[in-house]
């Protein structure tokens, strides 16, 4: 821990940011590797367990981060200012360079609701209370909300996992909901979408505890590459799924009718209100023909919110969660393993994973500074465990695969299981061969080397880069289906195109591999120009709505902006349009 000086310099230099005054503290008493430390409110502390060898950690789908080998002891050491040189170098930083930027303090912004008649506890105190003090969502005329809260009552295991799950990530949600002003049923929506389990992922691809889709995801800001997926990020995805529901609900103008469009999409809703319109139906929740997951979607809601709005009723034991904050954030500028950082914050590698489970690979490449969820009780334990830690922050380094070689003569190389190195690197291998050349993550030093090596990308077979192969688009094509007709990504076919968005033309040439500079600046004059040419809007045209349209999906069709689309035709988000109807669609440069 830091010294009693060190711990007054921190005092005095929170208490002059308090009164806003100059930094006036002797700064050379705070440890070099904090550049500037918040206060934290001490908060429930997670269950300590003795940190699990990470060797003897099954390799399983839900434990992929454990394929670190082993690392060195976590006890700090002391360092000479020529180790603590030696150690930054081996960790890639520059002498002297902060490993943590930032720590945020866990602090609520928002003040919890009052007490009310059917609330259990005090919404003061116990985070059920506060969110029982929200809900708002009225009840649903329908047997299936008992049918699912039957199906809960029957799996307690179940419920008692999901429950024990969501202690981690409900006070933060349930703070940016009251944010919004969303009713705090909206802060349940995980338990009926993964069960609070962050790596949940479905047969749609629909990852983390919200279950973005990859499109959708990225439409909200959520980065996915090789070495995170950010539809995972406890954080950022929160505040992606509320921002979408929030503009679904501006839509639609009705929470079920927003739920069901989260479920199913905004386009299928739409269509089906348009076809209830038609016929003269109501065009409620209950009224539209959807599909069957969809019908049930909010009466599950609904049964999840009895369940916590009467407990007792069902024989369910929720559990004591206080309300105060669980995680803070810590910022960092290094690479780091992440078995080693779950060390460092002297936390189990289970616990810290469920906090990171955006970071998808053993090791945490730190190109730019990145940020790190730790039991608000750890965040100062970790930086002075990392400040006194004198080894390498990376036992990983690249290897250079060809194709044709064995995973496991690969693996027997260097001292790791085939099954476990396939983990590492997120690939299932066919007869056990790479079938191209690639770059792997194997075990060995390697922290500099981090910063330029592309993981999991091609390597072309010819010595000019710049004779990578050109695919024409043919009518009918997407990003999607030529990425597994030729086996590769649609992330990594936008990058070596630099395209954005996932629209092609047809007879459109794509590059499927690395190409030269000057080659890649040709391609993306042509790429821009042929996107304009196919998808530029004319100066004014006016547009017959057809049946099943919204203005979002108008707006997506001519790539331009919903609030733009709304402001030209002078309508409100809650307009419903109408076949027949015209709306003017105007160029982006008006």
């Amino acid at each position: 821990m830091w010294t009693a000086r060190a711990r007054l310099t921190i005092a005095a230099l929170i208490a002059s940011l308090y009164h806003g005054g100059a930094l006036a503290a002797d700064t050379a008493a705070i440890p070099a590797a904090v550049a500037s430390v918040s206060p934290v409110e001490p908060a429930a502390t997670p269950a300590e367990a003795t940190f699990p060898d990470s060797s003897a950690a099954p390799a399983t789908p839900d434990n992929t981060h454990a394929e670190a080998p082993a690392t060195t002891s976590t006890t700090p050491e002391e360092k000479t200012p020529e180790e603590k040189s030696d150690a930054d170098a081996a960790s890639g930083a520059a002498p002297g360079q902060a490993a943590i930027l930032r720590i945020d303090p866990a602090t609520s912004n928002a003040a919890p609701l009052l007490k009310t008649e059917n609330s259990l506890g005090d919404p003061q105190h116990d985070l059920w209370a506060r969110i029982r003090a929200g809900f708002a969502l009225p009840a649903l005329d329908t047997s299936m909300v008992k049918e699912n809260e039957d199906w809960y009552t029957h799996r307690p295991e179940y419920v008692a996992r999901m429950l024990e799950r969501s202690k981690r990530y409900l006070f933060y949600i349930v703070q940016e909901v009251e944010k919004r002003g969303m009713p705090t049923e909206i802060a349940l929506l995980p338990m009926i979408e993964s069960a609070f389990n962050p790596n949940a992922y479905s047969r749609s691809h629909a990852s983390g505890i919200w279950q973005f889709i990859p499109s959708t995801g990225r439409n909200y800001g959520l980065k996915q590459n090789w070495w995170e997926d950010n539809r995972r990020n406890v954080i950022a995805a929160t505040n992606a799924a509320l921002d979408y529901l929030q503009n679904l609900h501006d839509m639609f103008g009705d929470w079920e009718l927003a739920l069901a469009a989260y479920n199913w999409g905004e386009g299928s809703v739409a269509r089906a209100i348009a076809r209830n319109e038609a016929k003269g139906l109501p065009t409620d929740y209950l009224s539209l023909h959807m599909p069957k997951e969809t019908q049930s979607y909010v009466p599950r809601l609904l049964a999840v919110k009895n369940l916590i709005q009467h407990p007792q009723d069902f024989g369910i034991d929720l559990g004591v969660v206080p309300n105060t904050p669980y995680f803070t954030q810590i910022t960092l500028t290094q690479h780091i393993d992440v078995a080693l950082a779950a060390k460092l914050a002297e936390t189990p590698l289970k616990e810290f994973t469920s906090l990171n489970p955006n970071y998808t690979r053993p090791v945490i490449q730190a190109k730019r500074p990145i940020t790190l969820l730790l039991p608000v009780d750890k965040a100062e334990v970790f930086a002075s465990n990392l400040e006194n830690y004198s080894k390498p922050l990376v036992s990983w380094r690249p290897y250079y695969a060809k194709r044709g070689e064995k995973l496991v003569s690969i693996a027997r190389r260097h001292g790791i299981s085939s099954t476990r190195l396939e983990a590492a690197n997120g690939i299932t291998l066919r007869r056990g061969r790479l079938t191209r050349n690639q770059i792997l993550l194997v075990p060995g030093n390697g922290g500099a080397s981090l910063e330029t090596a592309s993981f999991n990308i091609p390597i072309g077979t010819s010595d000019s880069p710049s004779h990578a192969k050109l695919y024409t688009v043919r009518r009918g094509d997407t990003l999607l289906s030529i990425a597994k007709h030729t086996g590769v990504k649609v992330s990594q076919i936008k990058a070596w195109n630099h395209i954005r968005s996932s629209r092609l033309a047809v007879n459109q040439k794509l590059h499927l591999g690395p190409i030269q500079e000057t080659h890649t600046k040709i391609a993306r004059a042509k790429t821009l120009h042929r996107t304009a040419l196919a998808y530029r809007a004319p100066r004014h045209q006016r547009y017959t709505v057809r049946r099943g349209d919204t203005l979002s999906s108008i707006a997506q069709r001519f790539d331009v902006e919903l609030h733009d689309l709304m402001r030209w035709n002078k309508l409100s988000s809650r307009k419903r349009l109408h076949p027949g109807d015209k709306v003017i669609i105007l160029a982006k440069n008006d």
